[in-house]
């Protein structure tokens, strides 16, 4: 690991803390105004290992208190090792935004909101590659569950990453679909990793599936969580389908709705005789429809779904912070 990505896990991750620390890690909002400063001053993450209270406190220009707590946060490199090694032998590593291998997708789309630090296991390099991101409920319709399966199927087929998020119903469907497919899957989880890596061994070890968090590799499941996992989601992706949402509340709609309104990926939306009160409301707001049933073949997706997301405006992209 370089010293700049063991200073990131050190000031901006749960990791080798008890679960109510006197001196928690930094938020994510907390950490880009010190990377700003580090960067005017030219100084990288690691210049901080090493340096006390007070010459953190003259080096960055901030409250006493606050030196006082990124300090203590600094001195935990040997638990942190440790910890770091536990994972390592479960198969789950740090990548955080001072890494080069960290996905350029989430610099590019989420800039200062891209999560400082993530924890893989699997496949690295599937992440931000060419893909799909299918989302929606984990209650499904008959139409729900065959247009989950009928992408995944055709992400294997075509050779395209199949993005979800690890979920039962949509996610669950469309991975297994694509999985079985010989294809490829990355999951980002809103919980454990350590669980579904336990129970993703198989695919894990064929390289063909990467599960990914912006949490605790031991965090459990919360609403919370999943809300702000959802854009991670679709920020990998280079297409995204809704397969279900229900109106104005939760995830799905939440994630759909913020992607619309950034136009970080087109976002099609499964559109049927009986769809859900969201979807309507998604087709609305601009998001594109997506057939049941799709008419053509399963490999013929991705190059149907460039076709329609082609007049589309493209975003411009820039650098974000380590």
């Amino acid at each position: 690991m370089n010293p700049d990505s063991q200073t990131l896990l050190l000031l901006c991750s749960q990791l080798a803390l008890p679960s109510e620390p006197e001196f928690p890690p930094l938020t994510l909002r907390e950490w880009n105004p010190l990377a700003r400063k580090l960067q005017s001053a030219n100084l990288r993450p690691a210049d901080l290992l090493g340096l006390s209270q007070s010459d953190l406190q003259i080096k960055l220009d901030i409250p006493a208190e606050h030196a006082t707590r990124i300090a203590r946060l600094l001195e935990r490199s040997g638990a942190l090792a440790i910890t770091l090694e536990r994972l390592n032998n479960l198969g789950i590593h740090p990548l955080t935004r001072a890494d080069k291998d960290y996905p350029e997708r989430y610099r590019s789309r989420l800039k200062d909101s891209a999560p400082a630090v993530l924890f893989y296991a699997g496949e690295k390099a599937l992440l931000g590659q060419p893909g799909i991101a299918v989302v929606g409920s984990r209650h499904l319709d008959e139409a729900g569950k065959e247009c989950a399966a009928f992408v995944g199927n055709a992400c294997g087929l075509s050779g395209m990453v199949l993005y979800s998020g690890g979920a039962k119903g949509v996610d669950t469907i469309s991975m297994d679909a694509a999985l079985e497919a010989r294809g490829t899957a990355v999951s980002v989880l809103a919980d454990s990793l350590e669980k579904q890596v336990k129970d993703r061994k198989e695919a894990l070890s064929r390289g063909d599936l990467c599960l990914v968090t912006p949490y605790s590799p031991n965090a459990g499941f919360s609403v919370g969580a999943a809300m702000g996992r959802n854009r991670l989601i679709y920020c990998l992706a280079d297409y995204a389908i809704v397969v279900a949402s229900d109106a104005e509340t939760g995830g799905t709609w939440a994630g759909a709705t913020e992607t619309l309104k950034n136009k970080w990926v087109p976002v099609f939306v499964l559109e049927h005789a009986q769809m859900p009160e969201g979807n309507k409301l998604l087709l609305q707001k601009g998001a594109l429809a997506f057939p049941h049933p799709f008419k053509d073949k399963p490999a013929k997706l991705p190059e149907w779904l460039k076709e329609k997301a082609a007049s589309l405006p493209a975003q411009p992209s820039q650098p974000g912070l380590f």
